[in-house]
């Protein structure tokens, strides 16, 4: 056992720097101010709150947590390793990206960014700044690129299985205006996650040595070096259920983060290679946003009222609809007997019989189910239930990317649609859903 002390020993120094530095704290703050964004949005849109930012801040602690675990164990086989410099030059990037999106508060942009920039520097070997600067340009141009490569296909891999995970629970309704001003439904899925990580770092003779030869070997001993990193996704959806559009995105990643790997692992033989890996790193995830959006733009709207009844957008947690089994994508067809097409008819069917109700909902394939259930004062009118906009809604969200300022001053892009515009008829085919066009944002 006398292999295992040294190993213990680097563990536990690991550990503490993850506890004494700022970098793992910050990630838990951006996380938390994402989520409180996210409450103050659903406030603004439908005057409830769905989920709390506290519970939905702690999941994904937990669940990059999990993710920390797997990654930091599959780098210490594959041998993923860095230098000290390399935590700097990597939260360096990440921020900096992040001051033109949040969805840039990602180990793959900054990887990207960094390769590309190490590849620049290459090309001019004689140039070295003096003081400050060329210290930090000789750590960079230290940087092991195809470990850090490796790393970001790894936990894109481990994002892959959160997006399967806690993708749904971590999803917020919306409503935001088509291309003709029309009110669509749809569901955001924007998820930060803070992943803590041990990393190898060569220290020589002086390290605790492995007791196998890695993929990328940096030296013949080593120590172990806290990397926290935040992992980033954000999709948003309006012709899909929030699971569709979750388990999509999931496979999707999880093709992205094996091609990097493989791209990552061959640049650590091939150097010419590098280059190439960190533009598909940045390039790679980019077309995965893009091309979601197309496809959205593609696709016709499935949050929309048919002829008859009320189409679910969400439903609120713990409310009389969650209980009857009332899910989203499912239609209202009838309360109390009564046929309902908007909200007002719904509340008067109610009414009828104030101390109970019976409902007749289609469920996603178009079968009916029945439903019953006594009503307790206080409870709320709608049951619950968010239903899809039928354009009386006065606010909606202006689709427009957030960056790390709107995060920290917690600012929506919420319009107030006027008034006499809100009581236009709803169109039963809403167009495809598209970014808004300029129009007044309301800061909060």
């Amino acid at each position: 056992m006398e292999w295992a002390w040294p190993w213990l020993a680097a563990i536990g120094e690991a550990m503490l720097q993850m506890i004494v530095q700022p970098f793992y704290y910050i990630g838990i703050i951006l996380v938390a101010l994402m989520y409180q964004r996210q409450l103050l949005q659903e406030r603004k849109l439908f005057h409830v709150r769905l989920q709390s930012s506290m519970i939905q801040t702690i999941r994904s602690v937990l669940g990059g947590f999990m993710i920390g675990i797997i990654v930091s164990l599959l780098s210490l086989f594959i041998g993923s390793h860095f230098t000290w410099g390399s935590l700097v030059w990597l939260w360096g990037a990440a921020l900096f990206l992040a001051l033109f999106r949040v969805r840039y508060l990602c180990i793959a942009y900054a990887a990207g960014l960094l390769g590309v920039l190490q590849f620049g520097l290459n090309l001019a070997p004689g140039w070295q700044p003096s003081g400050w600067l060329g210290s930090a340009m000789d750590t960079l141009r230290a940087l092991d690129m195809p470990a850090l490569l490796v790393l970001a296909a790894l936990l894109h891999l481990g994002e892959a299985m959160l997006v399967r995970m806690q993708g749904v629970a971590l999803s917020s309704p919306l409503l935001f205006e088509g291309k003709r001003g029309k009110l669509v439904g749809g569901y955001q899925l924007h998820h930060l996650w803070p992943i803590p990580l041990l990393i190898l770092v060569p220290v020589g003779g002086s390290g605790a040595e492995l007791a196998w030869s890695p993929l990328l070997h940096g030296g013949g001993g080593y120590a172990l070096m806290a990397l926290p990193v935040l992992i980033g996704f954000s999709e948003v959806t309006q012709s899909m259920l929030p699971e569709q559009k979750a388990r999509l995105s999931s496979k999707r990643l999880m093709y992205y983060g094996a091609g990097l790997l493989v791209l990552a692992v061959l640049a650590a033989w091939w150097s010419p290679l590098v280059l190439v890996a960190a533009l598909a790193a940045f390039a790679g995830h980019e077309f995965l946003v893009w091309y979601s959006g197309y496809e959205e733009n593609m696709s016709s709207p499935a949050f929309v009222h048919p002829e008859h009844g009320l189409k679910v957008l969400g439903v609120i947690p713990d409310s009389p609809a969650e209980e009857l089994g009332i899910e989203v994508g499912e239609t209202v067809y009838k309360a109390n007997g009564v046929l309902v097409h908007s909200p007002e008819e719904l509340h008067r069917s109610l009414r009828m019989n104030p101390a109970f109700c019976k409902l007749e909902v289609r469920n996603r394939q178009g079968e009916s189910k029945f439903l019953q259930r006594a009503i307790y004062e206080g409870e709320h009118h709608q049951l619950g239930v968010i239903f899809a906009p039928n354009n009386e809604e006065t606010w909606a969200i202006r689709m427009r990317p957030a960056n790390l300022v709107h995060l920290a001053t917690l600012k929506l892009f919420a319009r107030r649609k006027d008034l006499r515009e809100a009581r236009a008829p709803l169109a039963l085919e809403a167009p495809p859903a598209v970014p808004a066009g300029e129009q007044k944002s309301a800061e909060m």
